[in-house]
């Protein structure tokens, strides 16, 4: 637990003058507060530990608190990962939910959805009609939650990607991999060159792999589909785990490593690429000769090439705790504007590259690197772009398929696996 009031870090305040430019000729309606009694705002999001979006957040929150002297903030943020999202649940579940809650919109919401304690944004609107205002409708519409009830302003979208590096490929004379074929040929010329060829924690975060292999081997509507038994195709698609594994595509330690050792690893040139989302972008040191391309296939794929999982899942909701105290009300309005404004987008969005879709508009900036540039281009070229499977299913279900994936990768089956997937999904009322 951490108190936020006007000191600084040294990173904000470098941040600082990276981010002063953005607010220049800001007219975002802003919400005051206009009790004078202290007030102390329980905040948790998911821009916080190592989320590439915390030094942005920690300095909005910084000029919040310079221009709010009755607001504190107790702020419980985190790096989101399925630990997180328990904690988030537990604490709606014990009655024990923050003011302020920055969260997924999709079907990892639903069980907070169920307990009634989020307000929707119509409802805000009556009293503060300012809110939400810079955020595109289609933006909104998006993040809806699956009742089809607007309760959560986003700020940015993601998407999933091959990064590669660059100079490894150039200095082995190795091909960047642009299908299925070409990719197994990288593999193994890295292989033999004491490469590791891509960087992967199969025990910590294996489903940026699955959702591609699933995408690909099914295709977008299988893919989609709200199955109720097994899809031979996602069986097929796990079981390509195996197949990566034997063929030498991961670390050697890729079961007991984490995900944050694969991100060094790809970090410090030991390996060529790594599958991840745009979020990774802004923890990569060198931009000059790192790139962003799509992936690569598989066999027989299904999915046109080009397809891209990524979207827009997230956003900031007031509960009905801050709602219905008064002088929590205003604090919490304010504060979920001064995030989700156009001032605040355009800050998250360019600290991140300027490479991903922003829920208000944007002011374009020329000042690109290599990398970024990539980036633009990877998802200008986007054929379609599809939501996670963890959209769609019950977090339970979830869970439970990233985890056995490691196993399957080393021999078990994986019909079993998607067999408990499927009736985990099933006893929760998803699809």
């Amino acid at each position: 637990m951490s108190f936020y009031k006007v000191r600084l870090t040294q990173a904000v305040l470098l941040l600082s003058l990276v981010l002063a430019c953005t607010a220049c000729g800001d007219n975002t309606p802003k919400a005051e507060t206009s009790s004078a009694r202290e007030v102390t705002l329980r905040v948790v999001t998911m821009f916080g530990g190592t989320d590439p979006n915390a030094p942005v957040y920690e300095k909005i929150m910084a000029d919040f608190l310079d221009t709010h002297p009755n607001i504190s903030i107790e702020d419980n943020s985190d790096t989101s990962d399925e630990q997180w999202k328990a904690s988030v649940a537990a604490s709606f579940s014990a009655g024990d939910e923050p003011d302020v809650l920055q969260f997924f919109t999709d079907a990892t919401a639903d069980q907070l959805i169920d307990m009634d304690k989020f307000v929707s944004i119509k409802e805000i609107q009556q009293i503060y009609p300012s809110y939400a205002a810079d955020t595109y409708t289609w933006a909104l519409k998006q993040v809806a939650n699956r009742d089809g009830v607007e309760r959560a302003v986003p700020t940015t979208g993601f998407w999933e990607g091959l990064y590669c590096n660059q100079d490894l490929f150039d200095r082995y004379d190795i091909p960047l991999p642009s299908y299925w074929d070409s990719f197994a040929c990288a593999v193994e010329k890295f292989r033999a060159q004491g490469m590791i060829p891509v960087a992967c924690s199969l025990g910590n975060v294996p489903h940026y792999w699955m959702e591609y292999l699933m995408l690909y081997t099914s295709g977008v509507d299988g893919y989609s589909t709200n199955w109720t038994q097994t899809p031979a195709d996602w069986i097929d698609a796990l079981e390509r785990f195996r197949i990566l594994k034997q063929m030498g595509a991961f670390p050697d330690n890729t079961d007991t490593i984490s995900n944050d050792y694969a991100q060094d690893l790809f970090n410090e040139k030991k390996a060529a690429m790594i599958l991840e989302g745009n979020w990774y972008l802004p923890a990569i040191r060198d931009r000059q000769d790192t790139i962003v391309i799509p992936f690569p296939g598989v066999p027989d794929q299904k999915a046109a090439s080009g397809t891209v999982v990524g979207g827009m899942t997230s956003g900031f909701y007031i509960t009905r705790r801050a709602w219905e105290n008064p002088d929590k009300r205003e604090a919490a309005v304010a504060f979920v504007m001064a995030n989700t404004d156009k001032a605040a987008v355009q800050k998250y969005w360019e600290y991140g590259g300027g490479i991903t879709t922003a829920a208000t508009r944007v002011a374009e900036y020329a000042k690109r690197t290599p990398l970024e540039l990539s980036a633009r281009k990877y998802m200008q070229g986007a054929t379609q772009i599809v939501l996670s499977t963890d959209s769609r299913m019950a977090p339970g279900a979830y869970r439970e398929l990233i985890a056995g994936i490691m196993r399957v990768s080393d021999g078990a089956s994986a019909k079993e696996l998607l067999d408990r997937v499927m009736s985990l999904n099933d006893e929760n009322g998803n699809w």
